[in-house]
């Protein structure tokens, strides 16, 4: 079956009668389709398409996983909504004069004294709308945290959940959702496979026997993704927790700088660091080796596009890697 809305259910069902169901992603069907859409030919792709040697299959989900995911996908829908809100609030009071800083905590510590001096800045029409849109804001906050604290809950209470927080950057929300976007993992033969399915490797285009590589695929599940991104960006973001999260138990620690590098490289982003961004972080690679002067870490191998700039961009590459530099 094409894995669809009820097809988890249909398959579990299935199984349970001593069938061998099968789920497809969509996509991966409709090359066979043949002529105009109707039923028949898309029973007729799906049969071509189970045959195939290397064909790809979701493995169906169990009800706890769609329970976990049913809560995953409120949350989402409440984060969505309080930030609407949130953005309504800021944009009516800046029309008014009244800049408020960007984040929840900022327009929480703002809204009770903006309403306490309304006299001076707003009308009292304008008062009124204001604290409704507030009381739809605390609203929603308190759902979010219920949710929250719903989704915590059970991540203590699951085994792969307690094993993926072990991970730096990977509290209960990632775990969770990742745990009920593909259970045990087993699909999967290694982490590359996850992290392509994903969309977090380049999107390839290469021909001619010359590999270009751009920017990440964005492929997947686009919200574990984004969750993933913002537990790596906050591990970038705090230097001071780079030694404790650097090694694994087991093997030998390594030096905080050598791994924000490797990090810092492997981060699929086109933001340049700006000097003065972070504290400089000193790498050397070969003793002796005199440093050049400090730069801005921007993204080579990939200007315009060209083959050109690909080979300028590996031969920069490399000649930085054979000496010291530094990251500002």
């Amino acid at each position: 079956m094409e894995a669809c809305v009820g097809a988890h259910h249909l398959s579990r069902q299935l199984q349970a009668l001593g069938h061998d169901a099968r789920l497809m992603p969509a996509q991966y069907v409709k090359p066979y389709l043949r002529g105009q859409k109707n039923n028949f030919r898309d029973a007729e792709a799906i049969a071509e398409a189970v045959q195939r040697p290397r064909m790809r299959f979701v493995p169906t989900k169990s009800v706890e996983q769609l329970d976990l995911q049913a809560i995953h996908r409120v949350r989402s829908r409440l984060v969505r909504h309080r930030t609407a809100v949130i953005n309504q609030i800021r944009a009516l009071l800046l029309e008014r004069g009244i800049a408020v800083r960007q984040g929840v905590r900022f327009l929480q510590a703002a809204l009770p004294d903006i309403l306490g001096r309304h006299s001076e800045f707003l009308s009292p029409r304008m008062v009124r709308v204001i604290a409704e849109l507030s009381g739809d804001f605390r609203h929603l906050s308190d759902r979010l945290d219920d949710v929250t604290a719903e989704i915590e809950t059970l991540a203590k209470a699951d085994d792969a959940c307690q094993r993926l927080i072990t991970v730096p950057g990977i509290g209960p929300i990632i775990a969770s959702a990742m745990v009920s976007a593909i259970g045990d993992g087993a699909a999967f033969g290694k982490g590359r496979d996850f992290a392509t399915w994903l969309g977090l490797v380049p999107r390839q285009m290469s021909t001619g026997g010359c590999t270009i590589l751009g920017r990440i695929s964005k492929r997947g599940n686009s919200y574990l993704r984004t969750l993933f991104i913002r537990g790596a960006r906050g591990i970038l973001l705090r230097p001071e927790n780079w030694p404790k999260q650097a090694s694994v138990p087991g093997s030998k620690p390594r030096p905080d700088a050598c791994t924000a590098m490797s990090w810092l490289w492997r981060l699929p982003t086109s933001w340049p660091v700006s000097p003065g961004a972070c504290s400089p972080i000193s790498v050397v690679t070969k003793p002796g080796a005199p440093p050049p002067e400090p730069r801005e870490l921007r993204r080579r191998g990939t200007t315009g596009g060209t083959h050109r700039g690909l080979r300028e961009g590996r031969k920069e590459r490399a000649q930085q890697s054979a000496g010291a530099f530094e990251i500002w």
